[in-house]
């Protein structure tokens, strides 16, 4: 009578079973929400005891950053949400920090935290903005970019694949399948390949992006987004009666020519349309404008230190002539 099941495959199932369980058990907090990909409220948000720890974790590449949960008394504490450009080089460099070093060095006692990730558009901002009114901030900055939206709705799209409960679905319910399914979409042994094979089965996500971005209609559905995730990131924190700060982002296109303006791409207009009680319209082209742009931008877009500690000084001095800080040390 011939065996159902071969020694081969059993030793393969109790192998993948058992390394079901040592994902389960022993990196469950970076697989908490590995496959939603930034669009799991809690991913990268780690409470331990009293502390809270940002880590990179469920499509959030936080820097990782550890706070109290309950600041202490006369502390300002403030959040920037935000994608790459926010994020800056490295923490320090970053304009929170400068920021937070800045109010400092004028006497108050502050601290500020970076909750920017790459790649993150106006829905995954709103996210993470929703689960950091949590933790008692005295203002959200929320830089307001209209460039990761194709970002959002590709990673979105991905979010949605495997989520529901169909007979097709059930493998991909497997930590371990999951992943290895992952690595073959992210081509992360694209190099082992021969070069026929990688030019058949590749896709330029890059050209596609591109392609996206001069399609009118899809442009003015990213900006509608745009408009309407902001908007519902500003009821939240006004639900939640915290001050919010609308970064207008600014692009360079010519860093040598200091006479050609920045590009606001209409977000100057878009954050000064939500001007209101405790939401503070701030124009990153009117802060940056007549400084030496080849040292402020790194690229077109995203700022070496020079723009970061820019941006903490104008920020600071926004803050505080609009009178959002007043506690000294």
């Amino acid at each position: 009578m011939r065996r159902k099941f071969t020694a081969a495959f059993l030793l393969a199932f109790f192998l993948l079973i058992g390394a079901e369980a040592v994902v389960r058990v022993f990196f469950a907090r970076n697989m908490a929400g590995r496959f939603e990909y930034g669009y799991h409220p809690d991913a990268g948000f780690v409470e331990d005891g009293d502390n809270l720890k940002l880590v990179r974790a469920g499509g959030r590449r936080f820097y990782p950053q550890t706070l109290k949960i309950q600041p202490e008394p006369g502390t300002f504490r403030i959040f920037v949400v935000g994608d790459s450009v926010p994020r800056g080089p490295n923490l320090e460099k970053a304009y929170a920090f400068q920021l937070q070093e800045t109010l400092k060095t004028n006497g108050f006692k502050a601290e500020a935290y970076n909750l920017c990730v790459p790649g993150y558009g106006a829905h995954r901002k709103h996210i993470v903005l929703s689960k950091a009114l949590a933790y008692h901030p005295d203002l959200i900055i929320l830089h307001v970019n209209a460039s990761n939206e194709y970002e959002d709705e590709r990673e979105y799209k991905r979010s949605q694949e495997f989520a529901g409960w169909h007979p097709k679905n059930w493998l991909m319910k497997s930590l371990v399948i999951r992943r290895l399914y992952e690595a073959k979409t992210e081509k992360a042994f694209w190099y082992l390949l021969p070069t026929e094979v990688r030019l058949q089965g590749s896709i330029n996500d890059a050209d596609a992006e591109i392609a996206a971005g001069q399609n009118e209609t899809t442009r003015a559905r990213w900006n509608e987004r745009v408009r309407q995730w902001t908007a519902t990131s500003i009821r939240s924190a006004q639900d939640s009666h915290v001050p919010i700060l609308l970064v207008a982002h600014a692009s360079c296109a010519d860093m040598k020519d200091l006479a050609r303006p920045l590009n606001d791409e209409g977000l100057d207009a878009l954050v000064t349309s939500f001007q209101g009680p405790d939401i503070y319209p701030f124009s990153m082209k009117q802060a940056l404008t007549g400084g030496d742009y080849a040292a402020i931008y790194a690229d077109g877009s995203h700022m070496r230190a020079a723009g970061h500690q820019a941006m903490a000084e104008a920020l600071a001095a926004y803050i505080t002539t609009n009178g959002l800080i007043k506690a000294k040390k």
